[in-house]
């Protein structure tokens, strides 16, 4: 008897543990595929899954996020939401909720996170400088004001008036990298040691715009808005100083009004060429990264925002600024020449590709939608209802330089 009751137990308590791990499975879900849509207009984002090309849970209350941004933390549970009003939002991707929210300024303008992860920066137009955050906490770990050194304007207060801060990136050795917009400057913050060290590089050209990093951590890029050219520092030699690029482009050239900014963070870098966006002009520009010489320019349908390369580098695509944002062009890297030309609907602001390049992602935000493309053969696949979307980030970015 005491046998069989023995083995009527051992045979309930095997079922009730195979049950909880049916269950327990059913439960779990995996980081690697997801990623953060922003829904611009409500203050919104959406969650979502880009293997089953699905919604899994939409998350609001992050206030002002007409350019936000986003990064992710290194086991990717975590997406870091920099709005435009100020706020800093930690959201669990997991629990499909907040983990924490601040209002750390009056303006911000994105942000980046530290190569080991523990440290959150944001970049800020209000007051101008960037705050460092613990990861975990979003306790305030530095307030680097962005005093200008040179040109010192002043506040009707009487004190020194701070520049704006663009082209915020994390880089290697635990640096970030950053330009003040108004006071023509880049600086480099190293968290590497218990004391903050910053590096600054003046004169660099008229007003920094925005700015990247190449994908191995080794250049430095800002664009320049007050003039022809651009910026590149060589953070493996930061003693040599500013090296000015591509500073006669476009000489002689009409410019055009700019109704919206190239995305510098959308470079495409594909083998040893750059596919670069022409302010005030519809070209996308063919940049030897050897020699960092034009070597050639291919016309588009419009000034160009983003111009963003397949993960192979076979492909770039490229969208383009109002009035002509219904339009989506490729060009292909080796023949250096357009190959198709797509017409996903008004208002086309961000795509993102899937981390093997089989599918790209498309925000487009006056139709409502999110569409979902087959790269190899260029044909919707999909689309996702989404309101006012506009930047896509999946994931896999979290294992990515400067994203």
């Amino acid at each position: 008897m005491n046998r069989k009751i023995k083995l009527m137990c051992s045979c309930f308590l095997a079922l009730t543990v195979s049950a909880c791990n049916i269950t327990s499975s059913n439960d779990l879900r995996a980081t690697g595929d997801m990623g953060v849509v922003i829904e611009r207009a409500t203050g919104q984002v959406q969650i979502i899954n880009h293997t089953s090309k699905s919604t899994l849970a939409q998350i609001d209350g992050l206030g002002d996020l007409s350019h936000a941004s986003i990064v992710y933390s290194r086991d990717q549970r975590f997406a870091y939401v920099f709005g435009r009003d100020g706020g800093l939002t930690k959201i669990d991707i997991l629990k499909d909720k907040i983990d924490k929210r601040i209002m750390q300024s009056g303006n911000s303008i994105g942000g980046a996170i530290s190569q080991d992860g523990k440290l959150v920066a944001v970049s800020n137009y209000t007051p101008g400088g960037v705050k460092v955050f613990n990861s975990q906490t979003l306790e305030l770990v530095a307030d680097i004001k962005a005093t200008p050194l040179l040109g010192h304007a002043k506040n009707k207060d009487g004190s020194i008036k701070r520049s704006k801060v663009v082209g915020l990136v994390d880089a290697p050795d635990q640096r970030f990298v950053f330009s003040l917009f108004d006071s023509d400057e880049i600086w480099i913050a190293d968290f590497s040691t218990p004391k903050l060290k910053l590096t600054k590089f003046t004169d660099i050209g008229r007003a920094p715009y925005d700015a990247l990093i190449s994908p191995d951590g080794r250049y430095y890029i800002a664009g320049l808005f007050g003039e022809d050219g651009m910026a590149l520092v060589d953070l493996w030699h930061p003693k040599k100083g500013v090296k000015h690029i591509l500073e006669n482009y476009g000489k002689g050239d009409k410019k055009l009004p700019v109704y919206k900014m190239p995305h510098l963070e959308g470079w495409a870098m594909a083998g040893d060429l750059a596919f670069v966006p022409a302010v005030g002009q519809h070209k996308v520009l063919v940049i030897n990264t050897k020699t960092w010489f034009q070597e050639g320019e291919i016309n588009v349908h419009g000034q160009p925002v983003f111009v963003m390369a397949q993960p192979d580098n076979r492909q770039v695509w490229v969208n383009f600024a109002f009035p002509r944002n219904n339009t989506i062009q490729v060009i292909d890297t080796q023949s250096q020449s357009l190959i198709n030309t797509l017409k996903p609907g008004k208002g086309v602001l961000h795509m993102e590709f899937t981390p093997r390049g089989e599918h790209v992602w498309m925000s487009v935000r006056d139709e409502n939608l999110i569409q979902i493309y087959d790269t190899k053969q260029q044909q919707l696949l999909k689309q996702i209802p989404a309101t006012s979307p506009s930047g896509i980030f999946f994931t896999s970015r979290a294992h990515q330089i400067g994203l």
